[in-house]
């Protein structure tokens, strides 16, 4: 829009129905805050700010605000504080110093987090900055929403007021079109119809749905968009509206990656909570879980009840089931082809090349393997760098940590690691090395040897076990 837009949202109520000491709208939905969702879509609106206004838990709540990724972290944030919580109208009134008179207000709860940026385009073109705009919704049961008073029966007929439930006659109970708590409104406009409310109501609060009234004595015309989404305007009261919205959500995330032609054995088991990208020929079985930003090149398969965080995963590789990544705040790399899992866990800064093989019950920390390398099962390796071709036994590790701090174990290209072996770092094996079972190592070993570092094998002969005694 020429006309610039300011985003004001709603985030100062406790609510009480979530039982929780968390503000209502740090709650997370798809694994962000429900305020998040809204921030992001004021973002795609090219706003010019959002100004939140809260209240409970206010503090919590702005802190939140400032680790904002993705979109919601462009944007221009403002808050203002409703204290105490006096109604919806006085809330606004709270951001009206911070408002332009040669804008448009867009009025958003951050507790409904699904509303996308196509219905508020829609409502902020109605508005053109001379109109107020109502986003409307017709519901079979309207319990508690304020109702949508027209001058006739027609939809197009001239809006005249918004009835709260509490203030609502028998026959305006019976309206249908309810008022979804979102409007865009002039906002040299609405600075004096603010300014006019008062609390003479059932609630005895100041109600923003009040100027309505004031726009149709004022001659301004009233419009209403109705929109047939009821979960873009379902606003989130309790933990079961949360999951009925959780699910909702994740069912529009499958949606989308099967548009893009990923195969999913189910689309009603699967989390996405964070950004995914994907390529051509992607599989994913059930009940896998993704978060943060993971990308999936061309050919992955992903098997069943994997949790992937913050992970880069290369062409061709294949997670075989019950595999844990979590790259964290480092990230993770599985290259061309590898082969993770199943019962794998990669931490953060694991680096691992074309064709590596990590087997079950390996775990993989800060460090890096080259293409070809292989740990397939019951083993450690941390803060190491491993070359190519290594074949690294059952039951070793890196022994990484001397109680103060981390060292870096090297494991050179065709070294042959046996099993049950610990390399104290910091070491380094040298290039086509062996390493026998059972050894602790450490001292560099030179390229090509045999390494053995492990006490005596001593057979007594006739040995007596001892016998428990009798009482």
């Amino acid at each position: 829009m020429a006309i610039p837009v300011d985003v004001v949202i709603m985030a100062a109520g406790r609510g009480t129905r979530m039982k929780s000491r968390l503000p209502k709208v740090l709650h997370r939905l798809g694994g962000r805050a429900l305020l998040a969702h809204v921030v992001d879509c004021a973002a795609r609106l090219s706003a010019r700010q959002a100004i939140v206004v809260t209240g409970h838990g206010a503090m919590e709540v702005e802190a939140a605000c400032a680790g904002l990724t993705g979109a919601a972290g462009h944007l221009s944030l403002k808050f203002a504080r409703q204290e105490p919580q006096l109604g919806t109208g006085h809330a606004v009134q709270q951001a009206l110093p911070l408002l332009a008179d040669d804008g448009v207000t867009l009025v958003l709860s951050g507790d409904v987090p699904l509303i996308q940026a196509a219905p508020l385009e829609f409502l902020l073109a109605q508005c053109g900055g001379q109109r107020l705009a109502l986003l409307t919704l017709d519901m079979a049961d309207p319990t508690g929403y304020g109702r949508i008073v027209r001058a006739g029966a027609a939809a197009s007929s001239q809006v005249l007021a918004i009835v709260e439930q509490k203030d609502a006659t028998p026959a305006q109970c019976e309206i249908r079109e309810i008022y979804s708590g979102i409007m865009a409104v002039p906002t040299r406009l609405l600075r004096g119809w603010l300014g006019r409310l008062d609390n003479r109501n059932a609630q005895n609060e100041y109600y923003l749905t009040d100027i309505v009234r004031f726009a149709v004595a004022d001659g301004v015309p009233v419009v209403a968009h109705q929109i047939t989404d009821a979960t873009q305007v379902a606003g989130i009261n309790s933990p079961l509206q949360l999951a009925e919205l959780e699910r909702v959500f994740q069912r529009r995330q499958a949606m989308a990656l099967m548009e893009q032609g990923v195969r999913l054995s189910d689309p009603a088991r699967l989390d996405v909570r964070g950004t995914m990208t994907v390529g051509q020929d992607v599989e994913v079985d059930v009940n896998c879980i993704f978060e943060g930003q993971v990308s999936l090149a061309d050919g992955v398969r992903i098997g069943a009840n994997c949790v992937i965080a913050n992970a880069t995963i290369a062409a061709g590789a294949v997670i075989h089931p019950f595999t844990h990544i979590d790259g964290e705040k480092f990230g993770v790399q599985v290259g061309e082809g590898a082969r993770i899992g199943p019962f794998a866990r990669l931490r953060p800064g694991a680096n691992l090349g074309a064709e590596v093989h990590i087997g079950n019950f390996v775990e993989v920390k800060n460090s890096t393997m080259a293409r070809g390398a292989k740990a397939n099962h019951l083993a450690y390796l941390g803060d190491a760098t491993v070359g190519e071709c290594v074949n690294y036994g059952a039951g070793s590790i890196t022994a990484n940590y001397d109680g103060a701090s981390k060292h870096r174990t090297v494991i050179e290209a065709g070294v042959h690691i046996g099993s049950n072996c610990v390399l104290v770092a910091p070491v380094t094996i040298g290039a086509g090395g062996t390493v026998g079972g059972g050894s602790t190592i450490t001292r560099d070993t030179p390229p090509g040897a045999l390494s053995v570092a492990r006490g005596r094998q001593v057979s007594i002969a006739n040995w007596q076990r001892p016998v428990k005694k009798k009482d």
